[in-house]
């Protein structure tokens, strides 16, 4: 199979690396996050004037219909920047819209920039299972009312609209009974608690009380919650692979760097045999991780469901093992230094933890991909 990029890839790549370079440097990310709102509006045109934010939205729409394998070299790019605004989690949400084929207004507003998306999927009790719910969604005369509470909500009081999942029958784990919903983030009953996380990232505690929503909010078919909940979870793991990818890059690029400066008995540290064998296994770990990566963005879009479970697991589970390897040796190969907001190998650090935690940690991941149909047959 050929991985080449195409040439119009490889353009738009250089195009959103040229822009972190140039308009988004180290500090005038710390000076974003540092910033009351934790986001910067200049950033978010500037992400919609370069096509970024078209991408991954339907051509009816106004957009570029851009395939998985285009959202990997973004993401890369904007790993390698360590962008902190919300294009994740607005693309994660177009996509539950693009599935469900509705709401096509606003996929507009997201290629053109004028509104940010979240999606509220998580809940206290439920860590890693998307399934467990305990939100409702009680059914009334013209729509439906929700009530529950959503945490670790990735921008989520940056979000202009929610994709919220909610639970209107079975019981707390069935996967049966899960519908999901497009609902204006200030909405009457909605309280947002906004705090940052320990990358820089923003995220919010969200409590829905007798949210009132109409009908139309609802996405897909009453009886097919769980199966697009599951796809596009799916499709956000390919996502967050690719940025990884493009952070372990900056890393050893970084530590490399340190290495050929940093000085010890007169000579640079990086002529130390042992530390060379150390580079080299990032290097190697990098390089393993990237082809499960390239490999989850193909499957994505499997017809098979067996098949693109269990690929898109084996990708989380080994990028996981990956960002955490190279992850721990850049920051002891630093040193002290190597722990500190100071330099962008803390960040980095920090950003690839969270990516190992997000929709999945390696343990999870490693469990799915062993639960799939035929693995003991083929093992």
């Amino acid at each position: 199979m050929d991985f080449t990029l195409t040439q119009e890839q490889t353009q738009f790549a250089e195009a959103i690396r040229r822009w972190t370079e140039k308009d988004y440097g180290f500090e005038h990310r710390k000076k974003i996050i540092e910033s009351p709102a934790g986001v910067s509006a200049e950033a978010w045109a500037a992400l919609a004037e370069l096509g970024a934010l078209a991408l991954p939205v339907p051509e009816d729409q106004g957009g570029f219909n851009g395939s998985a394998i285009d959202l990997m070299v973004v993401m890369q790019e904007l790993g390698r920047g360590l962008v902190i605004e919300p294009y994740f989690s607005t693309v994660c949400a177009a996509e539950f819209l693009k599935r469900a084929k509705a709401h096509f207004d606003v996929l507009e507003q997201i290629a053109t920039g004028e509104i940010r998306l979240a999606t509220a999927l998580h809940e206290q009790q439920s860590r890693h299972d998307l399934s467990d719910i305990c939100m409702t969604a009680e059914k009334t005369t013209d729509g439906y009312r929700l009530n529950g509470k959503k945490t670790i909500v990735l921008h989520g009081a940056q979000a202009d609209k929610l994709i919220v999942s909610a639970r209107c029958s079975g019981q707390q784990r069935d996967k049966s009974g899960i519908l999901l919903f497009l609902v204006d983030a200030d909405a009457a009953g909605i309280t947002r608690h906004d705090y940052r996380t320990i990358d820089g990232q923003r995220a919010a505690d969200i409590v829905f009380e007798q949210v009132n929503i109409p009908a139309m909010a609802m996405l897909g078919r009453e009886d097919g919650g769980w199966e697009l909940l599951d796809a596009v979870s799916d499709y956000g793991v390919s996502l967050l692979c690719s940025e990884g990818i493009g952070i372990m890059e900056t890393t050893i690029a970084a530590t490399l760097e340190y290495l050929k400066t940093r000085q010890q008995f007169g000579v640079p540290i990086g002529k130390f045999q042992v530390l060379q064998h150390r580079m080299a296994d990032m290097f190697m770990e990098m390089e393993q991780a990237r082809s499960m990566a390239t490999l989850a963005a193909v499957k994505v879009s499997s017809d098979s469901t067996e098949e693109r479970r269990r690929t898109l697991s084996a990708a989380k589970a080994r990028v996981g093992q990956a960002a955490r390897y190279i992850g721990q040796q850049a920051v002891q190969l630093h040193g002290g230094m190597g722990v500190t907001n100071e330099l962008p190998v803390a960040h980095m650090f920090k950003r690839l933890t969270m990516i190992e935690l997000s929709l999945g940690d390696t343990d999870h991941h490693l469990a799915r991909f062993v639960a799939q149909p035929g693995f003991k047959n083929a093992a």
